[in-house]
This record gives C-alpha cells, structure tokens and sequence, in this order.
C-alpha cells in the first residue's frame, strides 16, 4: 500500500474545482457538464446553491433533481444536482450520458455512512459511461467539530486505488462556503498581492529619487556654485 501523503500530494489534493476544470478544457469558453452526487443529506444542494451565489437558508431535501448553470472564472458550469436518496440512487445513471466531470459529496461528520458511501463511489467509478470521467470529492460539513479530515476519509474511501481518472479530495463547508468557492478568495488575494507589490514598488522608487537628489545632483550643484564664484573673484566683482 503507498504511502497516504504521497499519493495525496501526487493527486493534488484540494485544489478545489477550479484547478480540475483547467485540467479539462484548454478554452474557458467551452460548457462544462457537472454531475453533482452523494448520499442524501451530504449537502450536495447547499454546494449547487453557493456555486450559483444564491441564498441557502431555505433548502429541502431534493426528491429528483436540480440544474443550474453557473459562471464561474469564464467557464459555463451546466450542474446536475440528483437526489441521494436511496430509492433515487438507481436512478443516477440516468444522467452520466456526456459527463464532462464527477463531483461527488460526502458528510465529514457522518462516519457511520462511510462504508455506504464507498460502496456508492465505487460502484459510480465502474459505470461505463463515467470511465475516464475525472472526479472531485467534496469532504462537506468540515465546520463540524467531529468532522473526518480530507487524509482520513481518502483512505476510508480507498482513493489511492484510483489509477483510471484525475481525482482530488477538497475539504469545505457548504454552509459558510469555506472551500466551495475557493477561486472567488484566490482572486481576491492576488488582486491585493498586486497591489501591495505596486505600493512597495513606488515607496521604493521615490526613496531611490531622494538618494540620487541628495548624492548626485546636491555636489553637482555645489561644483557648479563653486566655480561660478571664482569667475566673479578673478574679474573682480567680488
């Protein structure tokens, strides 16, 4: 068995869904299909509804599905949120026909379902119509304070068996959004980097203009005086 971090790191481990759809499409112009699955009350809607910025603080369970499309860094997102259920999961394969993306929900806090959820992933990664399909796995509810870590629910979910698609595990909380939409925080931070970087630049450049004022042009000027005063003493006019 390989070594947990290794494998993680070899995967890229939460990078979030941005760095997997730069994996996926060379032009950010291109429609982007998302099939969005877990168990029931993994928290797969709240996820759709922070991906579309929209209000979360009515949701139910969902009985069939949800689409939405979402714009998101210049990508077109069409997401298909199917209910976890377990008398709608035979359903899902209803819906991988041109599946350009697997993002599959967990509930960190819910250790009991785990063995369920493996099962589900696994019996997911072996549909035909899914092989090759690259798949992202949100470890939700990590808010929670007996919520799993990312190492530990990939391990208990056996990812480093994967060897057929590009897989990566985000931690995040669907609730506060942390980890969901970490390219909106990643864009501002670097907005800021920048300006801090430009700000440090011209502090920079103006003690640079008040050295060469002091050192350069001050005994310039002083030469200059100098030599003007001993062309008024040799004629005399001083």
């Amino acid at each position: 068995k390989p070594c947990l971090w290794k494998v993680l790191k070899k995967h890229c481990v939460c990078q979030g869904l941005l760095s997997v759809l730069r994996r996926l499409k060379n032009s950010p112009e291109q429609e982007v299909r998302i099939l969005l699955l877990g168990l029931d009350n993994a928290g797969k809607t709240t996820i759709l509804k922070q991906l579309a910025s929209e209000d979360i603080s009515h949701i139910t369970p969902t009985q069939g599905f949800n689409i939405k499309s979402v714009q998101s860094q210049g990508f077109k997102l069409n997401v298909w949120d199917i209910g976890g259920q377990r008398k709608i999961r035979p359903y899902w394969r209803n819906y991988f026909e041109n599946t350009d993306l697997l993002i599959y929900v967990i509930d960190s806090s819910d250790r009991k379902r785990f063995d369920e959820t493996a099962q589900e992933l696994a019996e997911l990664l072996d549909e035909e119509k899914l092989n090759m399909v690259p798949l992202l796995i949100f470890a939700n509810k990590q808010d929670m304070t007996m919520a799993a870590t990312a190492a530990e629910i990939a391990e208990s979910l056996n990812l480093h068996t994967i060897r057929d698609r590009i897989w990566q595990i985000q931690p995040c909380s669907a609730l506060t959004a942390e980890g969901v939409q970490v390219h909106t925080h990643t864009h501002k931070h670097t907005h800021t980097l920048v300006f801090l970087s430009l700000w440090v630049y011209s502090i920079g450049i103006m003690f640079f203009l008040l050295y060469s004022t002091n050192f350069i042009f001050y005994p310039l000027t002083l030469a200059l005086t100098q030599n003007y005063r001993h062309f008024l003493f040799s004629k005399n006019l001083i």
